[in-house]
């Protein structure tokens, strides 16, 4: 009897872990950028290999071919090295629009420019080593952890004759970008860091600072700032890519650090950023830390756009989602994001977020601000309780059901009768005049088309001026123009909608556009799920789709 053979999976069943290639063979498959970055240097060969090159081969000792994120930006195998290569090459190609040594003579400007140059080549590569010792757990086969803190991968799997090894992401891990200063010595030697310091006393410090993520009050890190603005190119450029190419990645995952930065820097060198001082953003009191909203918002943008960093958001609500999702502020509700406050002075309560502790922006300011002696938050008196039941009211007369018409004209004539609105919509129940109406997006929506969307919303609200969308019995109605007017593509806009399920489509496999007639043209836009605008009320718009149906 023929025994029928087991089909064999094309896939494993087990992971298969990474190989442990040599360096030269991780460094073959990243030729083409060194050779940017050497053109880049302006140095000859010998000084090249000297200075660059090395660096290199001990940063891919330690990284690998770890991934930089799971299931984010870089998550491919050799991630981790390319975001160090690509971030040291916009960070050095940036130097060479800068002064650093601005106040020093052309002499010592001469012997201080490369090694600044040097140092931001280093930081950029650096810039993420921290994520070996917080994000990542490294086994071989028999399962013993490679001690990342003694020794490069590399290395580690060299005296351990491991051939494969495999990775495990640590559960919830928290960013903590200091770690990177322990892995510091495994890529920079001793000779280079004293390399740096001659001369000088500003270098290393600015180096160390960038790395770890401390900023430096009351200098301005110029290296540091090149940095971040390269990270942030090279992440958004990254996501783009994957976007294009593999579906919807994470947006927004990595732009916290950035704005916890701007926070830090505004609240140690903006003068309307002192606390509790007369109009100030920040206020500090018995029950935390508050910074007014949406103004505080705005001169975080304002900075953000000055240092030119690729991908950030520029809505309000925008940033207050990331920055709750980080945990750097605390909601005051389930159903509310900001706090009100009463500061002492004002004479109405302001809109403010709640930082989840004082220490995220407020620490190493000297010398430290003094906490007012009362609470901050402003809690509305309660109602008073009615003396009796209240008096009932006459039942409304039916209406008949034919009508008669008067034969004399009311005197006020045709102004009198009310306005016409659409067939089955109730607009006075979906989109009250006394409501603010802004976006409530999930927070993987691409952030571009977050801010356009989210300005677009906000048009509704008075003292706006028109409207540029307007309410539909399905939905809110956009027009594509206004995508993109903004600079957002309508193809982008409707697949990260679409991703994200807040499109209203006339069929389920039809086209997810609508046209319609507004502001007297035939316009094709999209419509809205009304559960994402709050100030809407989606229960009237389902009643409106019912009875059109």
């Amino acid at each position: 009897m023929a025994v029928t053979p087991t089909p064999v999976s094309p896939y494993p069943a087990s992971d298969p872990g990474f190989a442990a290639l040599s360096v030269d063979e991780l460094l073959a498959s990243e030729a083409d950028l060194i050779a940017r970055i050497k053109l880049c240097y302006g140095t000859d060969r010998e000084c090249f290999e000297r200075e660059v090159l090395t660096l290199v081969r001990r940063y891919a000792a330690c990284v690998h071919l770890l991934p930089a994120t799971a299931d984010n930006y870089f998550s491919k195998p050799g991630g981790l090295l390319r975001l160090g290569l690509e971030t040291a090459f916009f960070s050095l190609q940036g130097t060479d629009a800068h002064i650093f040594s601005g106040r020093m003579s052309i002499s010592a400007r001469r012997q201080l420019e490369p090694r600044w140059r040097h140092a931001t080549f280093i930081a950029g590569l650096c810039c993420e080593l921290h994520r070996l010792m917080s994000h990542v757990i490294v086994t071989d086969t028999v399962g013993e952890a490679w001690p990342v803190f003694l020794m490069p991968l590399a290395d580690w799997l060299a005296a351990h004759r491991a051939e494969r090894y495999f990775l495990r992401w640590r559960p919830q891990a928290i960013e903590a970008r200091g770690l990177g200063l322990f892995a510091l010595p495994q890529v920079v030697a001793p000779a280079v860091m004293a390399d740096l310091s001659e001369g000088n006393s500003i270098i290393v410090p600015h180096l160390l600072a960038s790395i770890s993520g401390i900023p430096v009050y009351r200098e301005h890190n110029i290296l540091d700032e090149l940095v971040r603005r390269s990270l942030a190119l090279v992440i958004d450029r990254n996501l783009a890519a994957s976007a294009d190419r593999y579906g919807s990645p994470q947006y927004g995952s990595h732009l916290e650090r950035y704005l916890v930065d701007a926070l830090r820097r505004l609240a140690s060198r903006n003068p309307a950023w002192t606390p509790n001082r007369e109009k100030s953003r920040l206020w500090l009191g018995q029950d935390g830390l508050f910074l007014v909203w949406p103004g505080g918002a705005e001169d975080v943008c304002q900075l953000l756009e000055s240092d030119q960093l690729a991908g950030i958001p520029k809505a309000p609500e925008t940033m207050l989602e990331l920055l709750l999702a980080a945990g750097v502020f605390e909601a005051a509700g389930a159903d509310r994001s900001t706090w009100s406050i009463l500061p002492p002075g004002s004479k109405a309560p302001l809109e403010a977020a709640k930082f989840s502790a004082s220490a995220i922006v407020l620490s190493g300011i000297d010398p430290p601000p003094e906490i007012l002696p009362q609470a901050l938050e402003f809690k509305p008196p309660p109602a008073p309780a009615s003396a009796g039941p209240p008096t009932p009211q006459p039942a409304p007369m039916p209406a008949p059901e034919n009508p008669q018409l008067p034969l004399i004209p009311s005197p006020g004539g045709d102004d009198a009768n009310p306005a016409p609105v659409e067939e089955g919509f109730n607009s006075s129940s979906q989109a009250s005049t006394q409501s603010t109406f802004a976006l409530q997006a999930p927070l993987r929506l691409n952030p571009l088309v977050r801010d356009a969307l989210a300005n677009a919303v906000r048009t509704l609200n008075e003292g706006m001026g028109s409207p540029i969308v307007c309410t539909v019995a399905e939905g809110l109605f956009v027009p594509l123009d206004e995508f993109v007017r903004r600079g957002v593509q309508p193809s982008l806009a409707m697949r990260a909608l679409s991703e994200t399920s807040m499109l209203v489509k006339q069929a389920p496999d039809g086209p997810p556009t609508h046209s319609r007639e507004f502001n007297g043209h035939q316009t094709i836009g999209i419509v809205l799920d009304p559960r994402y605008v709050s100030g809407l009320d989606p229960a009237a718009f389902a009643a409106s789709t019912e009875e059109n149906n």
